[in-house]
């Protein structure tokens, strides 16, 4: 089993996945260590802006992006008790990708895996990282497949974070999550069938002590999302003890939301409801890091905007085009060549996510105060393109990644190698050939 690798990319969501297949292509042994199985669920509001369509034809995934997401999104709502205002989205200015969509995660996550692995990226999967030692420059990671229990180490010059906010790396659980506060949000995601919703229109929810959104996804499923404050949801819980979490939110959704209530009102629950918390809204890079860090790894937004896999993708494309602007060669094993990358990619990442997440926070704390809402809703009902403008100021039509940085990567040799995994279960029972010469599907 090779265990030596230009770069060890921890986490296979669309951040970590999307940094493998651009390093793959580019001729670099990836290592790509993902802790669940896919397909899976995720704790998600599914939304993809317009931006990121061109990224993830470049990816090499957008035809089947496009044959399974959801209607295109070209209006958007808000909704508060009674009230509902729509308004325009704004389009993107591309010829081929006007309009965001919405798709499940367990459909795109495997898409984009499966196109790492096409792309020659080793994928270690369903493993954890059980502790990383090392610096820039020479990292070694102890991994351990969790259907055999086997532990491994693999080794990398470069190390990449792509980790959610809830993966259990101690270095990245800052001592203020465990204590407890009213404050503090818990997130929410079910799917319903038969729900009667528009398509094609993105609605954004506001309640007293959360906010939360609801769109038509991919297979007519309608996602519904939201965030709830600990003070509120324990209130709710305490007033229906003897409802489920999940039946607590939705009851409380419905109670205060005219338009989720008129949605669900014939809909039926697929599957179970997901619960993630709290949520860590904020800036996670540190210039002193020796690991890089994308997607949630790097920062996190309040998700009122929809914008977390935007970040997630574009943040991987800026990384990786700083990686790739340099030689990749003995220079990585450089720290002071990693230290330079690190403090260009972190300038970048903080020009063109940090607005957004400063954005965010002001939307979530007035959609969760009905008194700092109620004035804003009074002026979007007389001007509904403020709606639009906000969306727009968002992200939802800016591409963190110029049209050139796209051409460039995309035109980056691709490697012709087939696609490798292990079957890790084997691992420990059998050697490490014939542990390489197995597949993990």
């Amino acid at each position: 089993m090779q265990t030596k690798f230009d770069v060890i990319i921890i986490g296979a969501g669309p951040a970590g996945s999307s940094a493998a297949i651009l390093l793959a292509r580019a001729g670099w042994s990836v290592a790509l260590v993902e802790k669940q199985i896919f397909p899976r669920r995720k704790v998600c509001g599914e939304c993809i802006a317009a931006s990121n369509l061109p990224l993830l034809n470049a990816l090499g995934i957008g035809a089947e992006f496009m044959a399974n997401a959801g209607p295109e999104l070209r209006k958007i709502a808000i909704m508060q008790g009674d009230q509902i205002i729509v308004s325009n989205l704004p389009k993107a200015n591309h010829e081929n990708y006007p309009w965001g969509r919405a798709l499940g995660r367990e459909t795109l996550d495997s898409l984009m895996l499966e196109q790492a692995r096409l792309c020659g990226a080793l994928v270690f999967q369903p493993c954890s990282v059980q502790s990383i030692n090392g610096t820039a420059g020479d990292w070694n990671c102890e991994v351990k497949a969790l259907e055999s229990n086997a532990l491994f180490i693999l080794q990398a010059p470069i190390l990449i974070a792509a980790h959610g906010s809830w993966e259990s790396m101690q270095s990245d659980r800052p001592q203020r999550r465990l204590v407890r506060k009213a404050s503090d949000l818990f997130a929410f995601k079910a799917n319903f069938s038969n729900a009667v919703l528009d398509e094609g229109l993105l609605s954004v929810l506001s309640f007293n002590g959360g906010y939360g959104g609801i769109v038509v996804a991919d297979d007519g499923l309608t996602t519904l999302a939201c965030c709830i404050r600990r003070d509120r949801l324990e209130d709710y819980r305490l007033a229906t003890p003897k409802l489920r979490v999940g039946n607590v939110v939705e009851s409380l959704l419905k109670r205060e939301c005219k338009g989720v209530r008129f949605a669900l009102q014939r809909a039926s629950l697929e599957d179970s409801w997901l619960t993630v918390g709290p949520l860590d809204p904020g800036v996670r890079l540190k210039s002193k890091d020796e690991m890089f860090r994308i997607g949630n790894a790097a920062g996190e937004a309040h998700p009122i905007i929809g914008e977390g896999m935007s970040m997630a993708l574009q943040s991987a494309w800026l990384l990786c085009a700083q990686l790739l602007e340099a030689n990749h060669n003995k220079q990585s094993k450089n720290a002071e060549w990693q230290y330079d990358i690190q403090r260009r990619y972190i300038h970048s990442w903080r020009e063109n996510f940090l607005p957004r997440l400063r954005l965010a926070a002001a939307f979530a704390h007035c959609a969760m105060r009905p008194s700092l809402a109620s004035p804003l809703i009074a002026m979007a009902k007389s001007w509904p393109s403020a709606i639009t403008l906000g969306a727009k100021l968002a992200g939802k039509v800016n591409c963190a990644v110029d049209p050139h940085t796209i051409t460039l990567l995309t035109q980056t040799q691709v490697l012709k190698q087939k696609a490798k995994s292990f079957n890790l279960d084997d691992c420990g029972k059998s050697s490490t050939d014939e542990c390489a010469s197995k597949t993990i599907q």
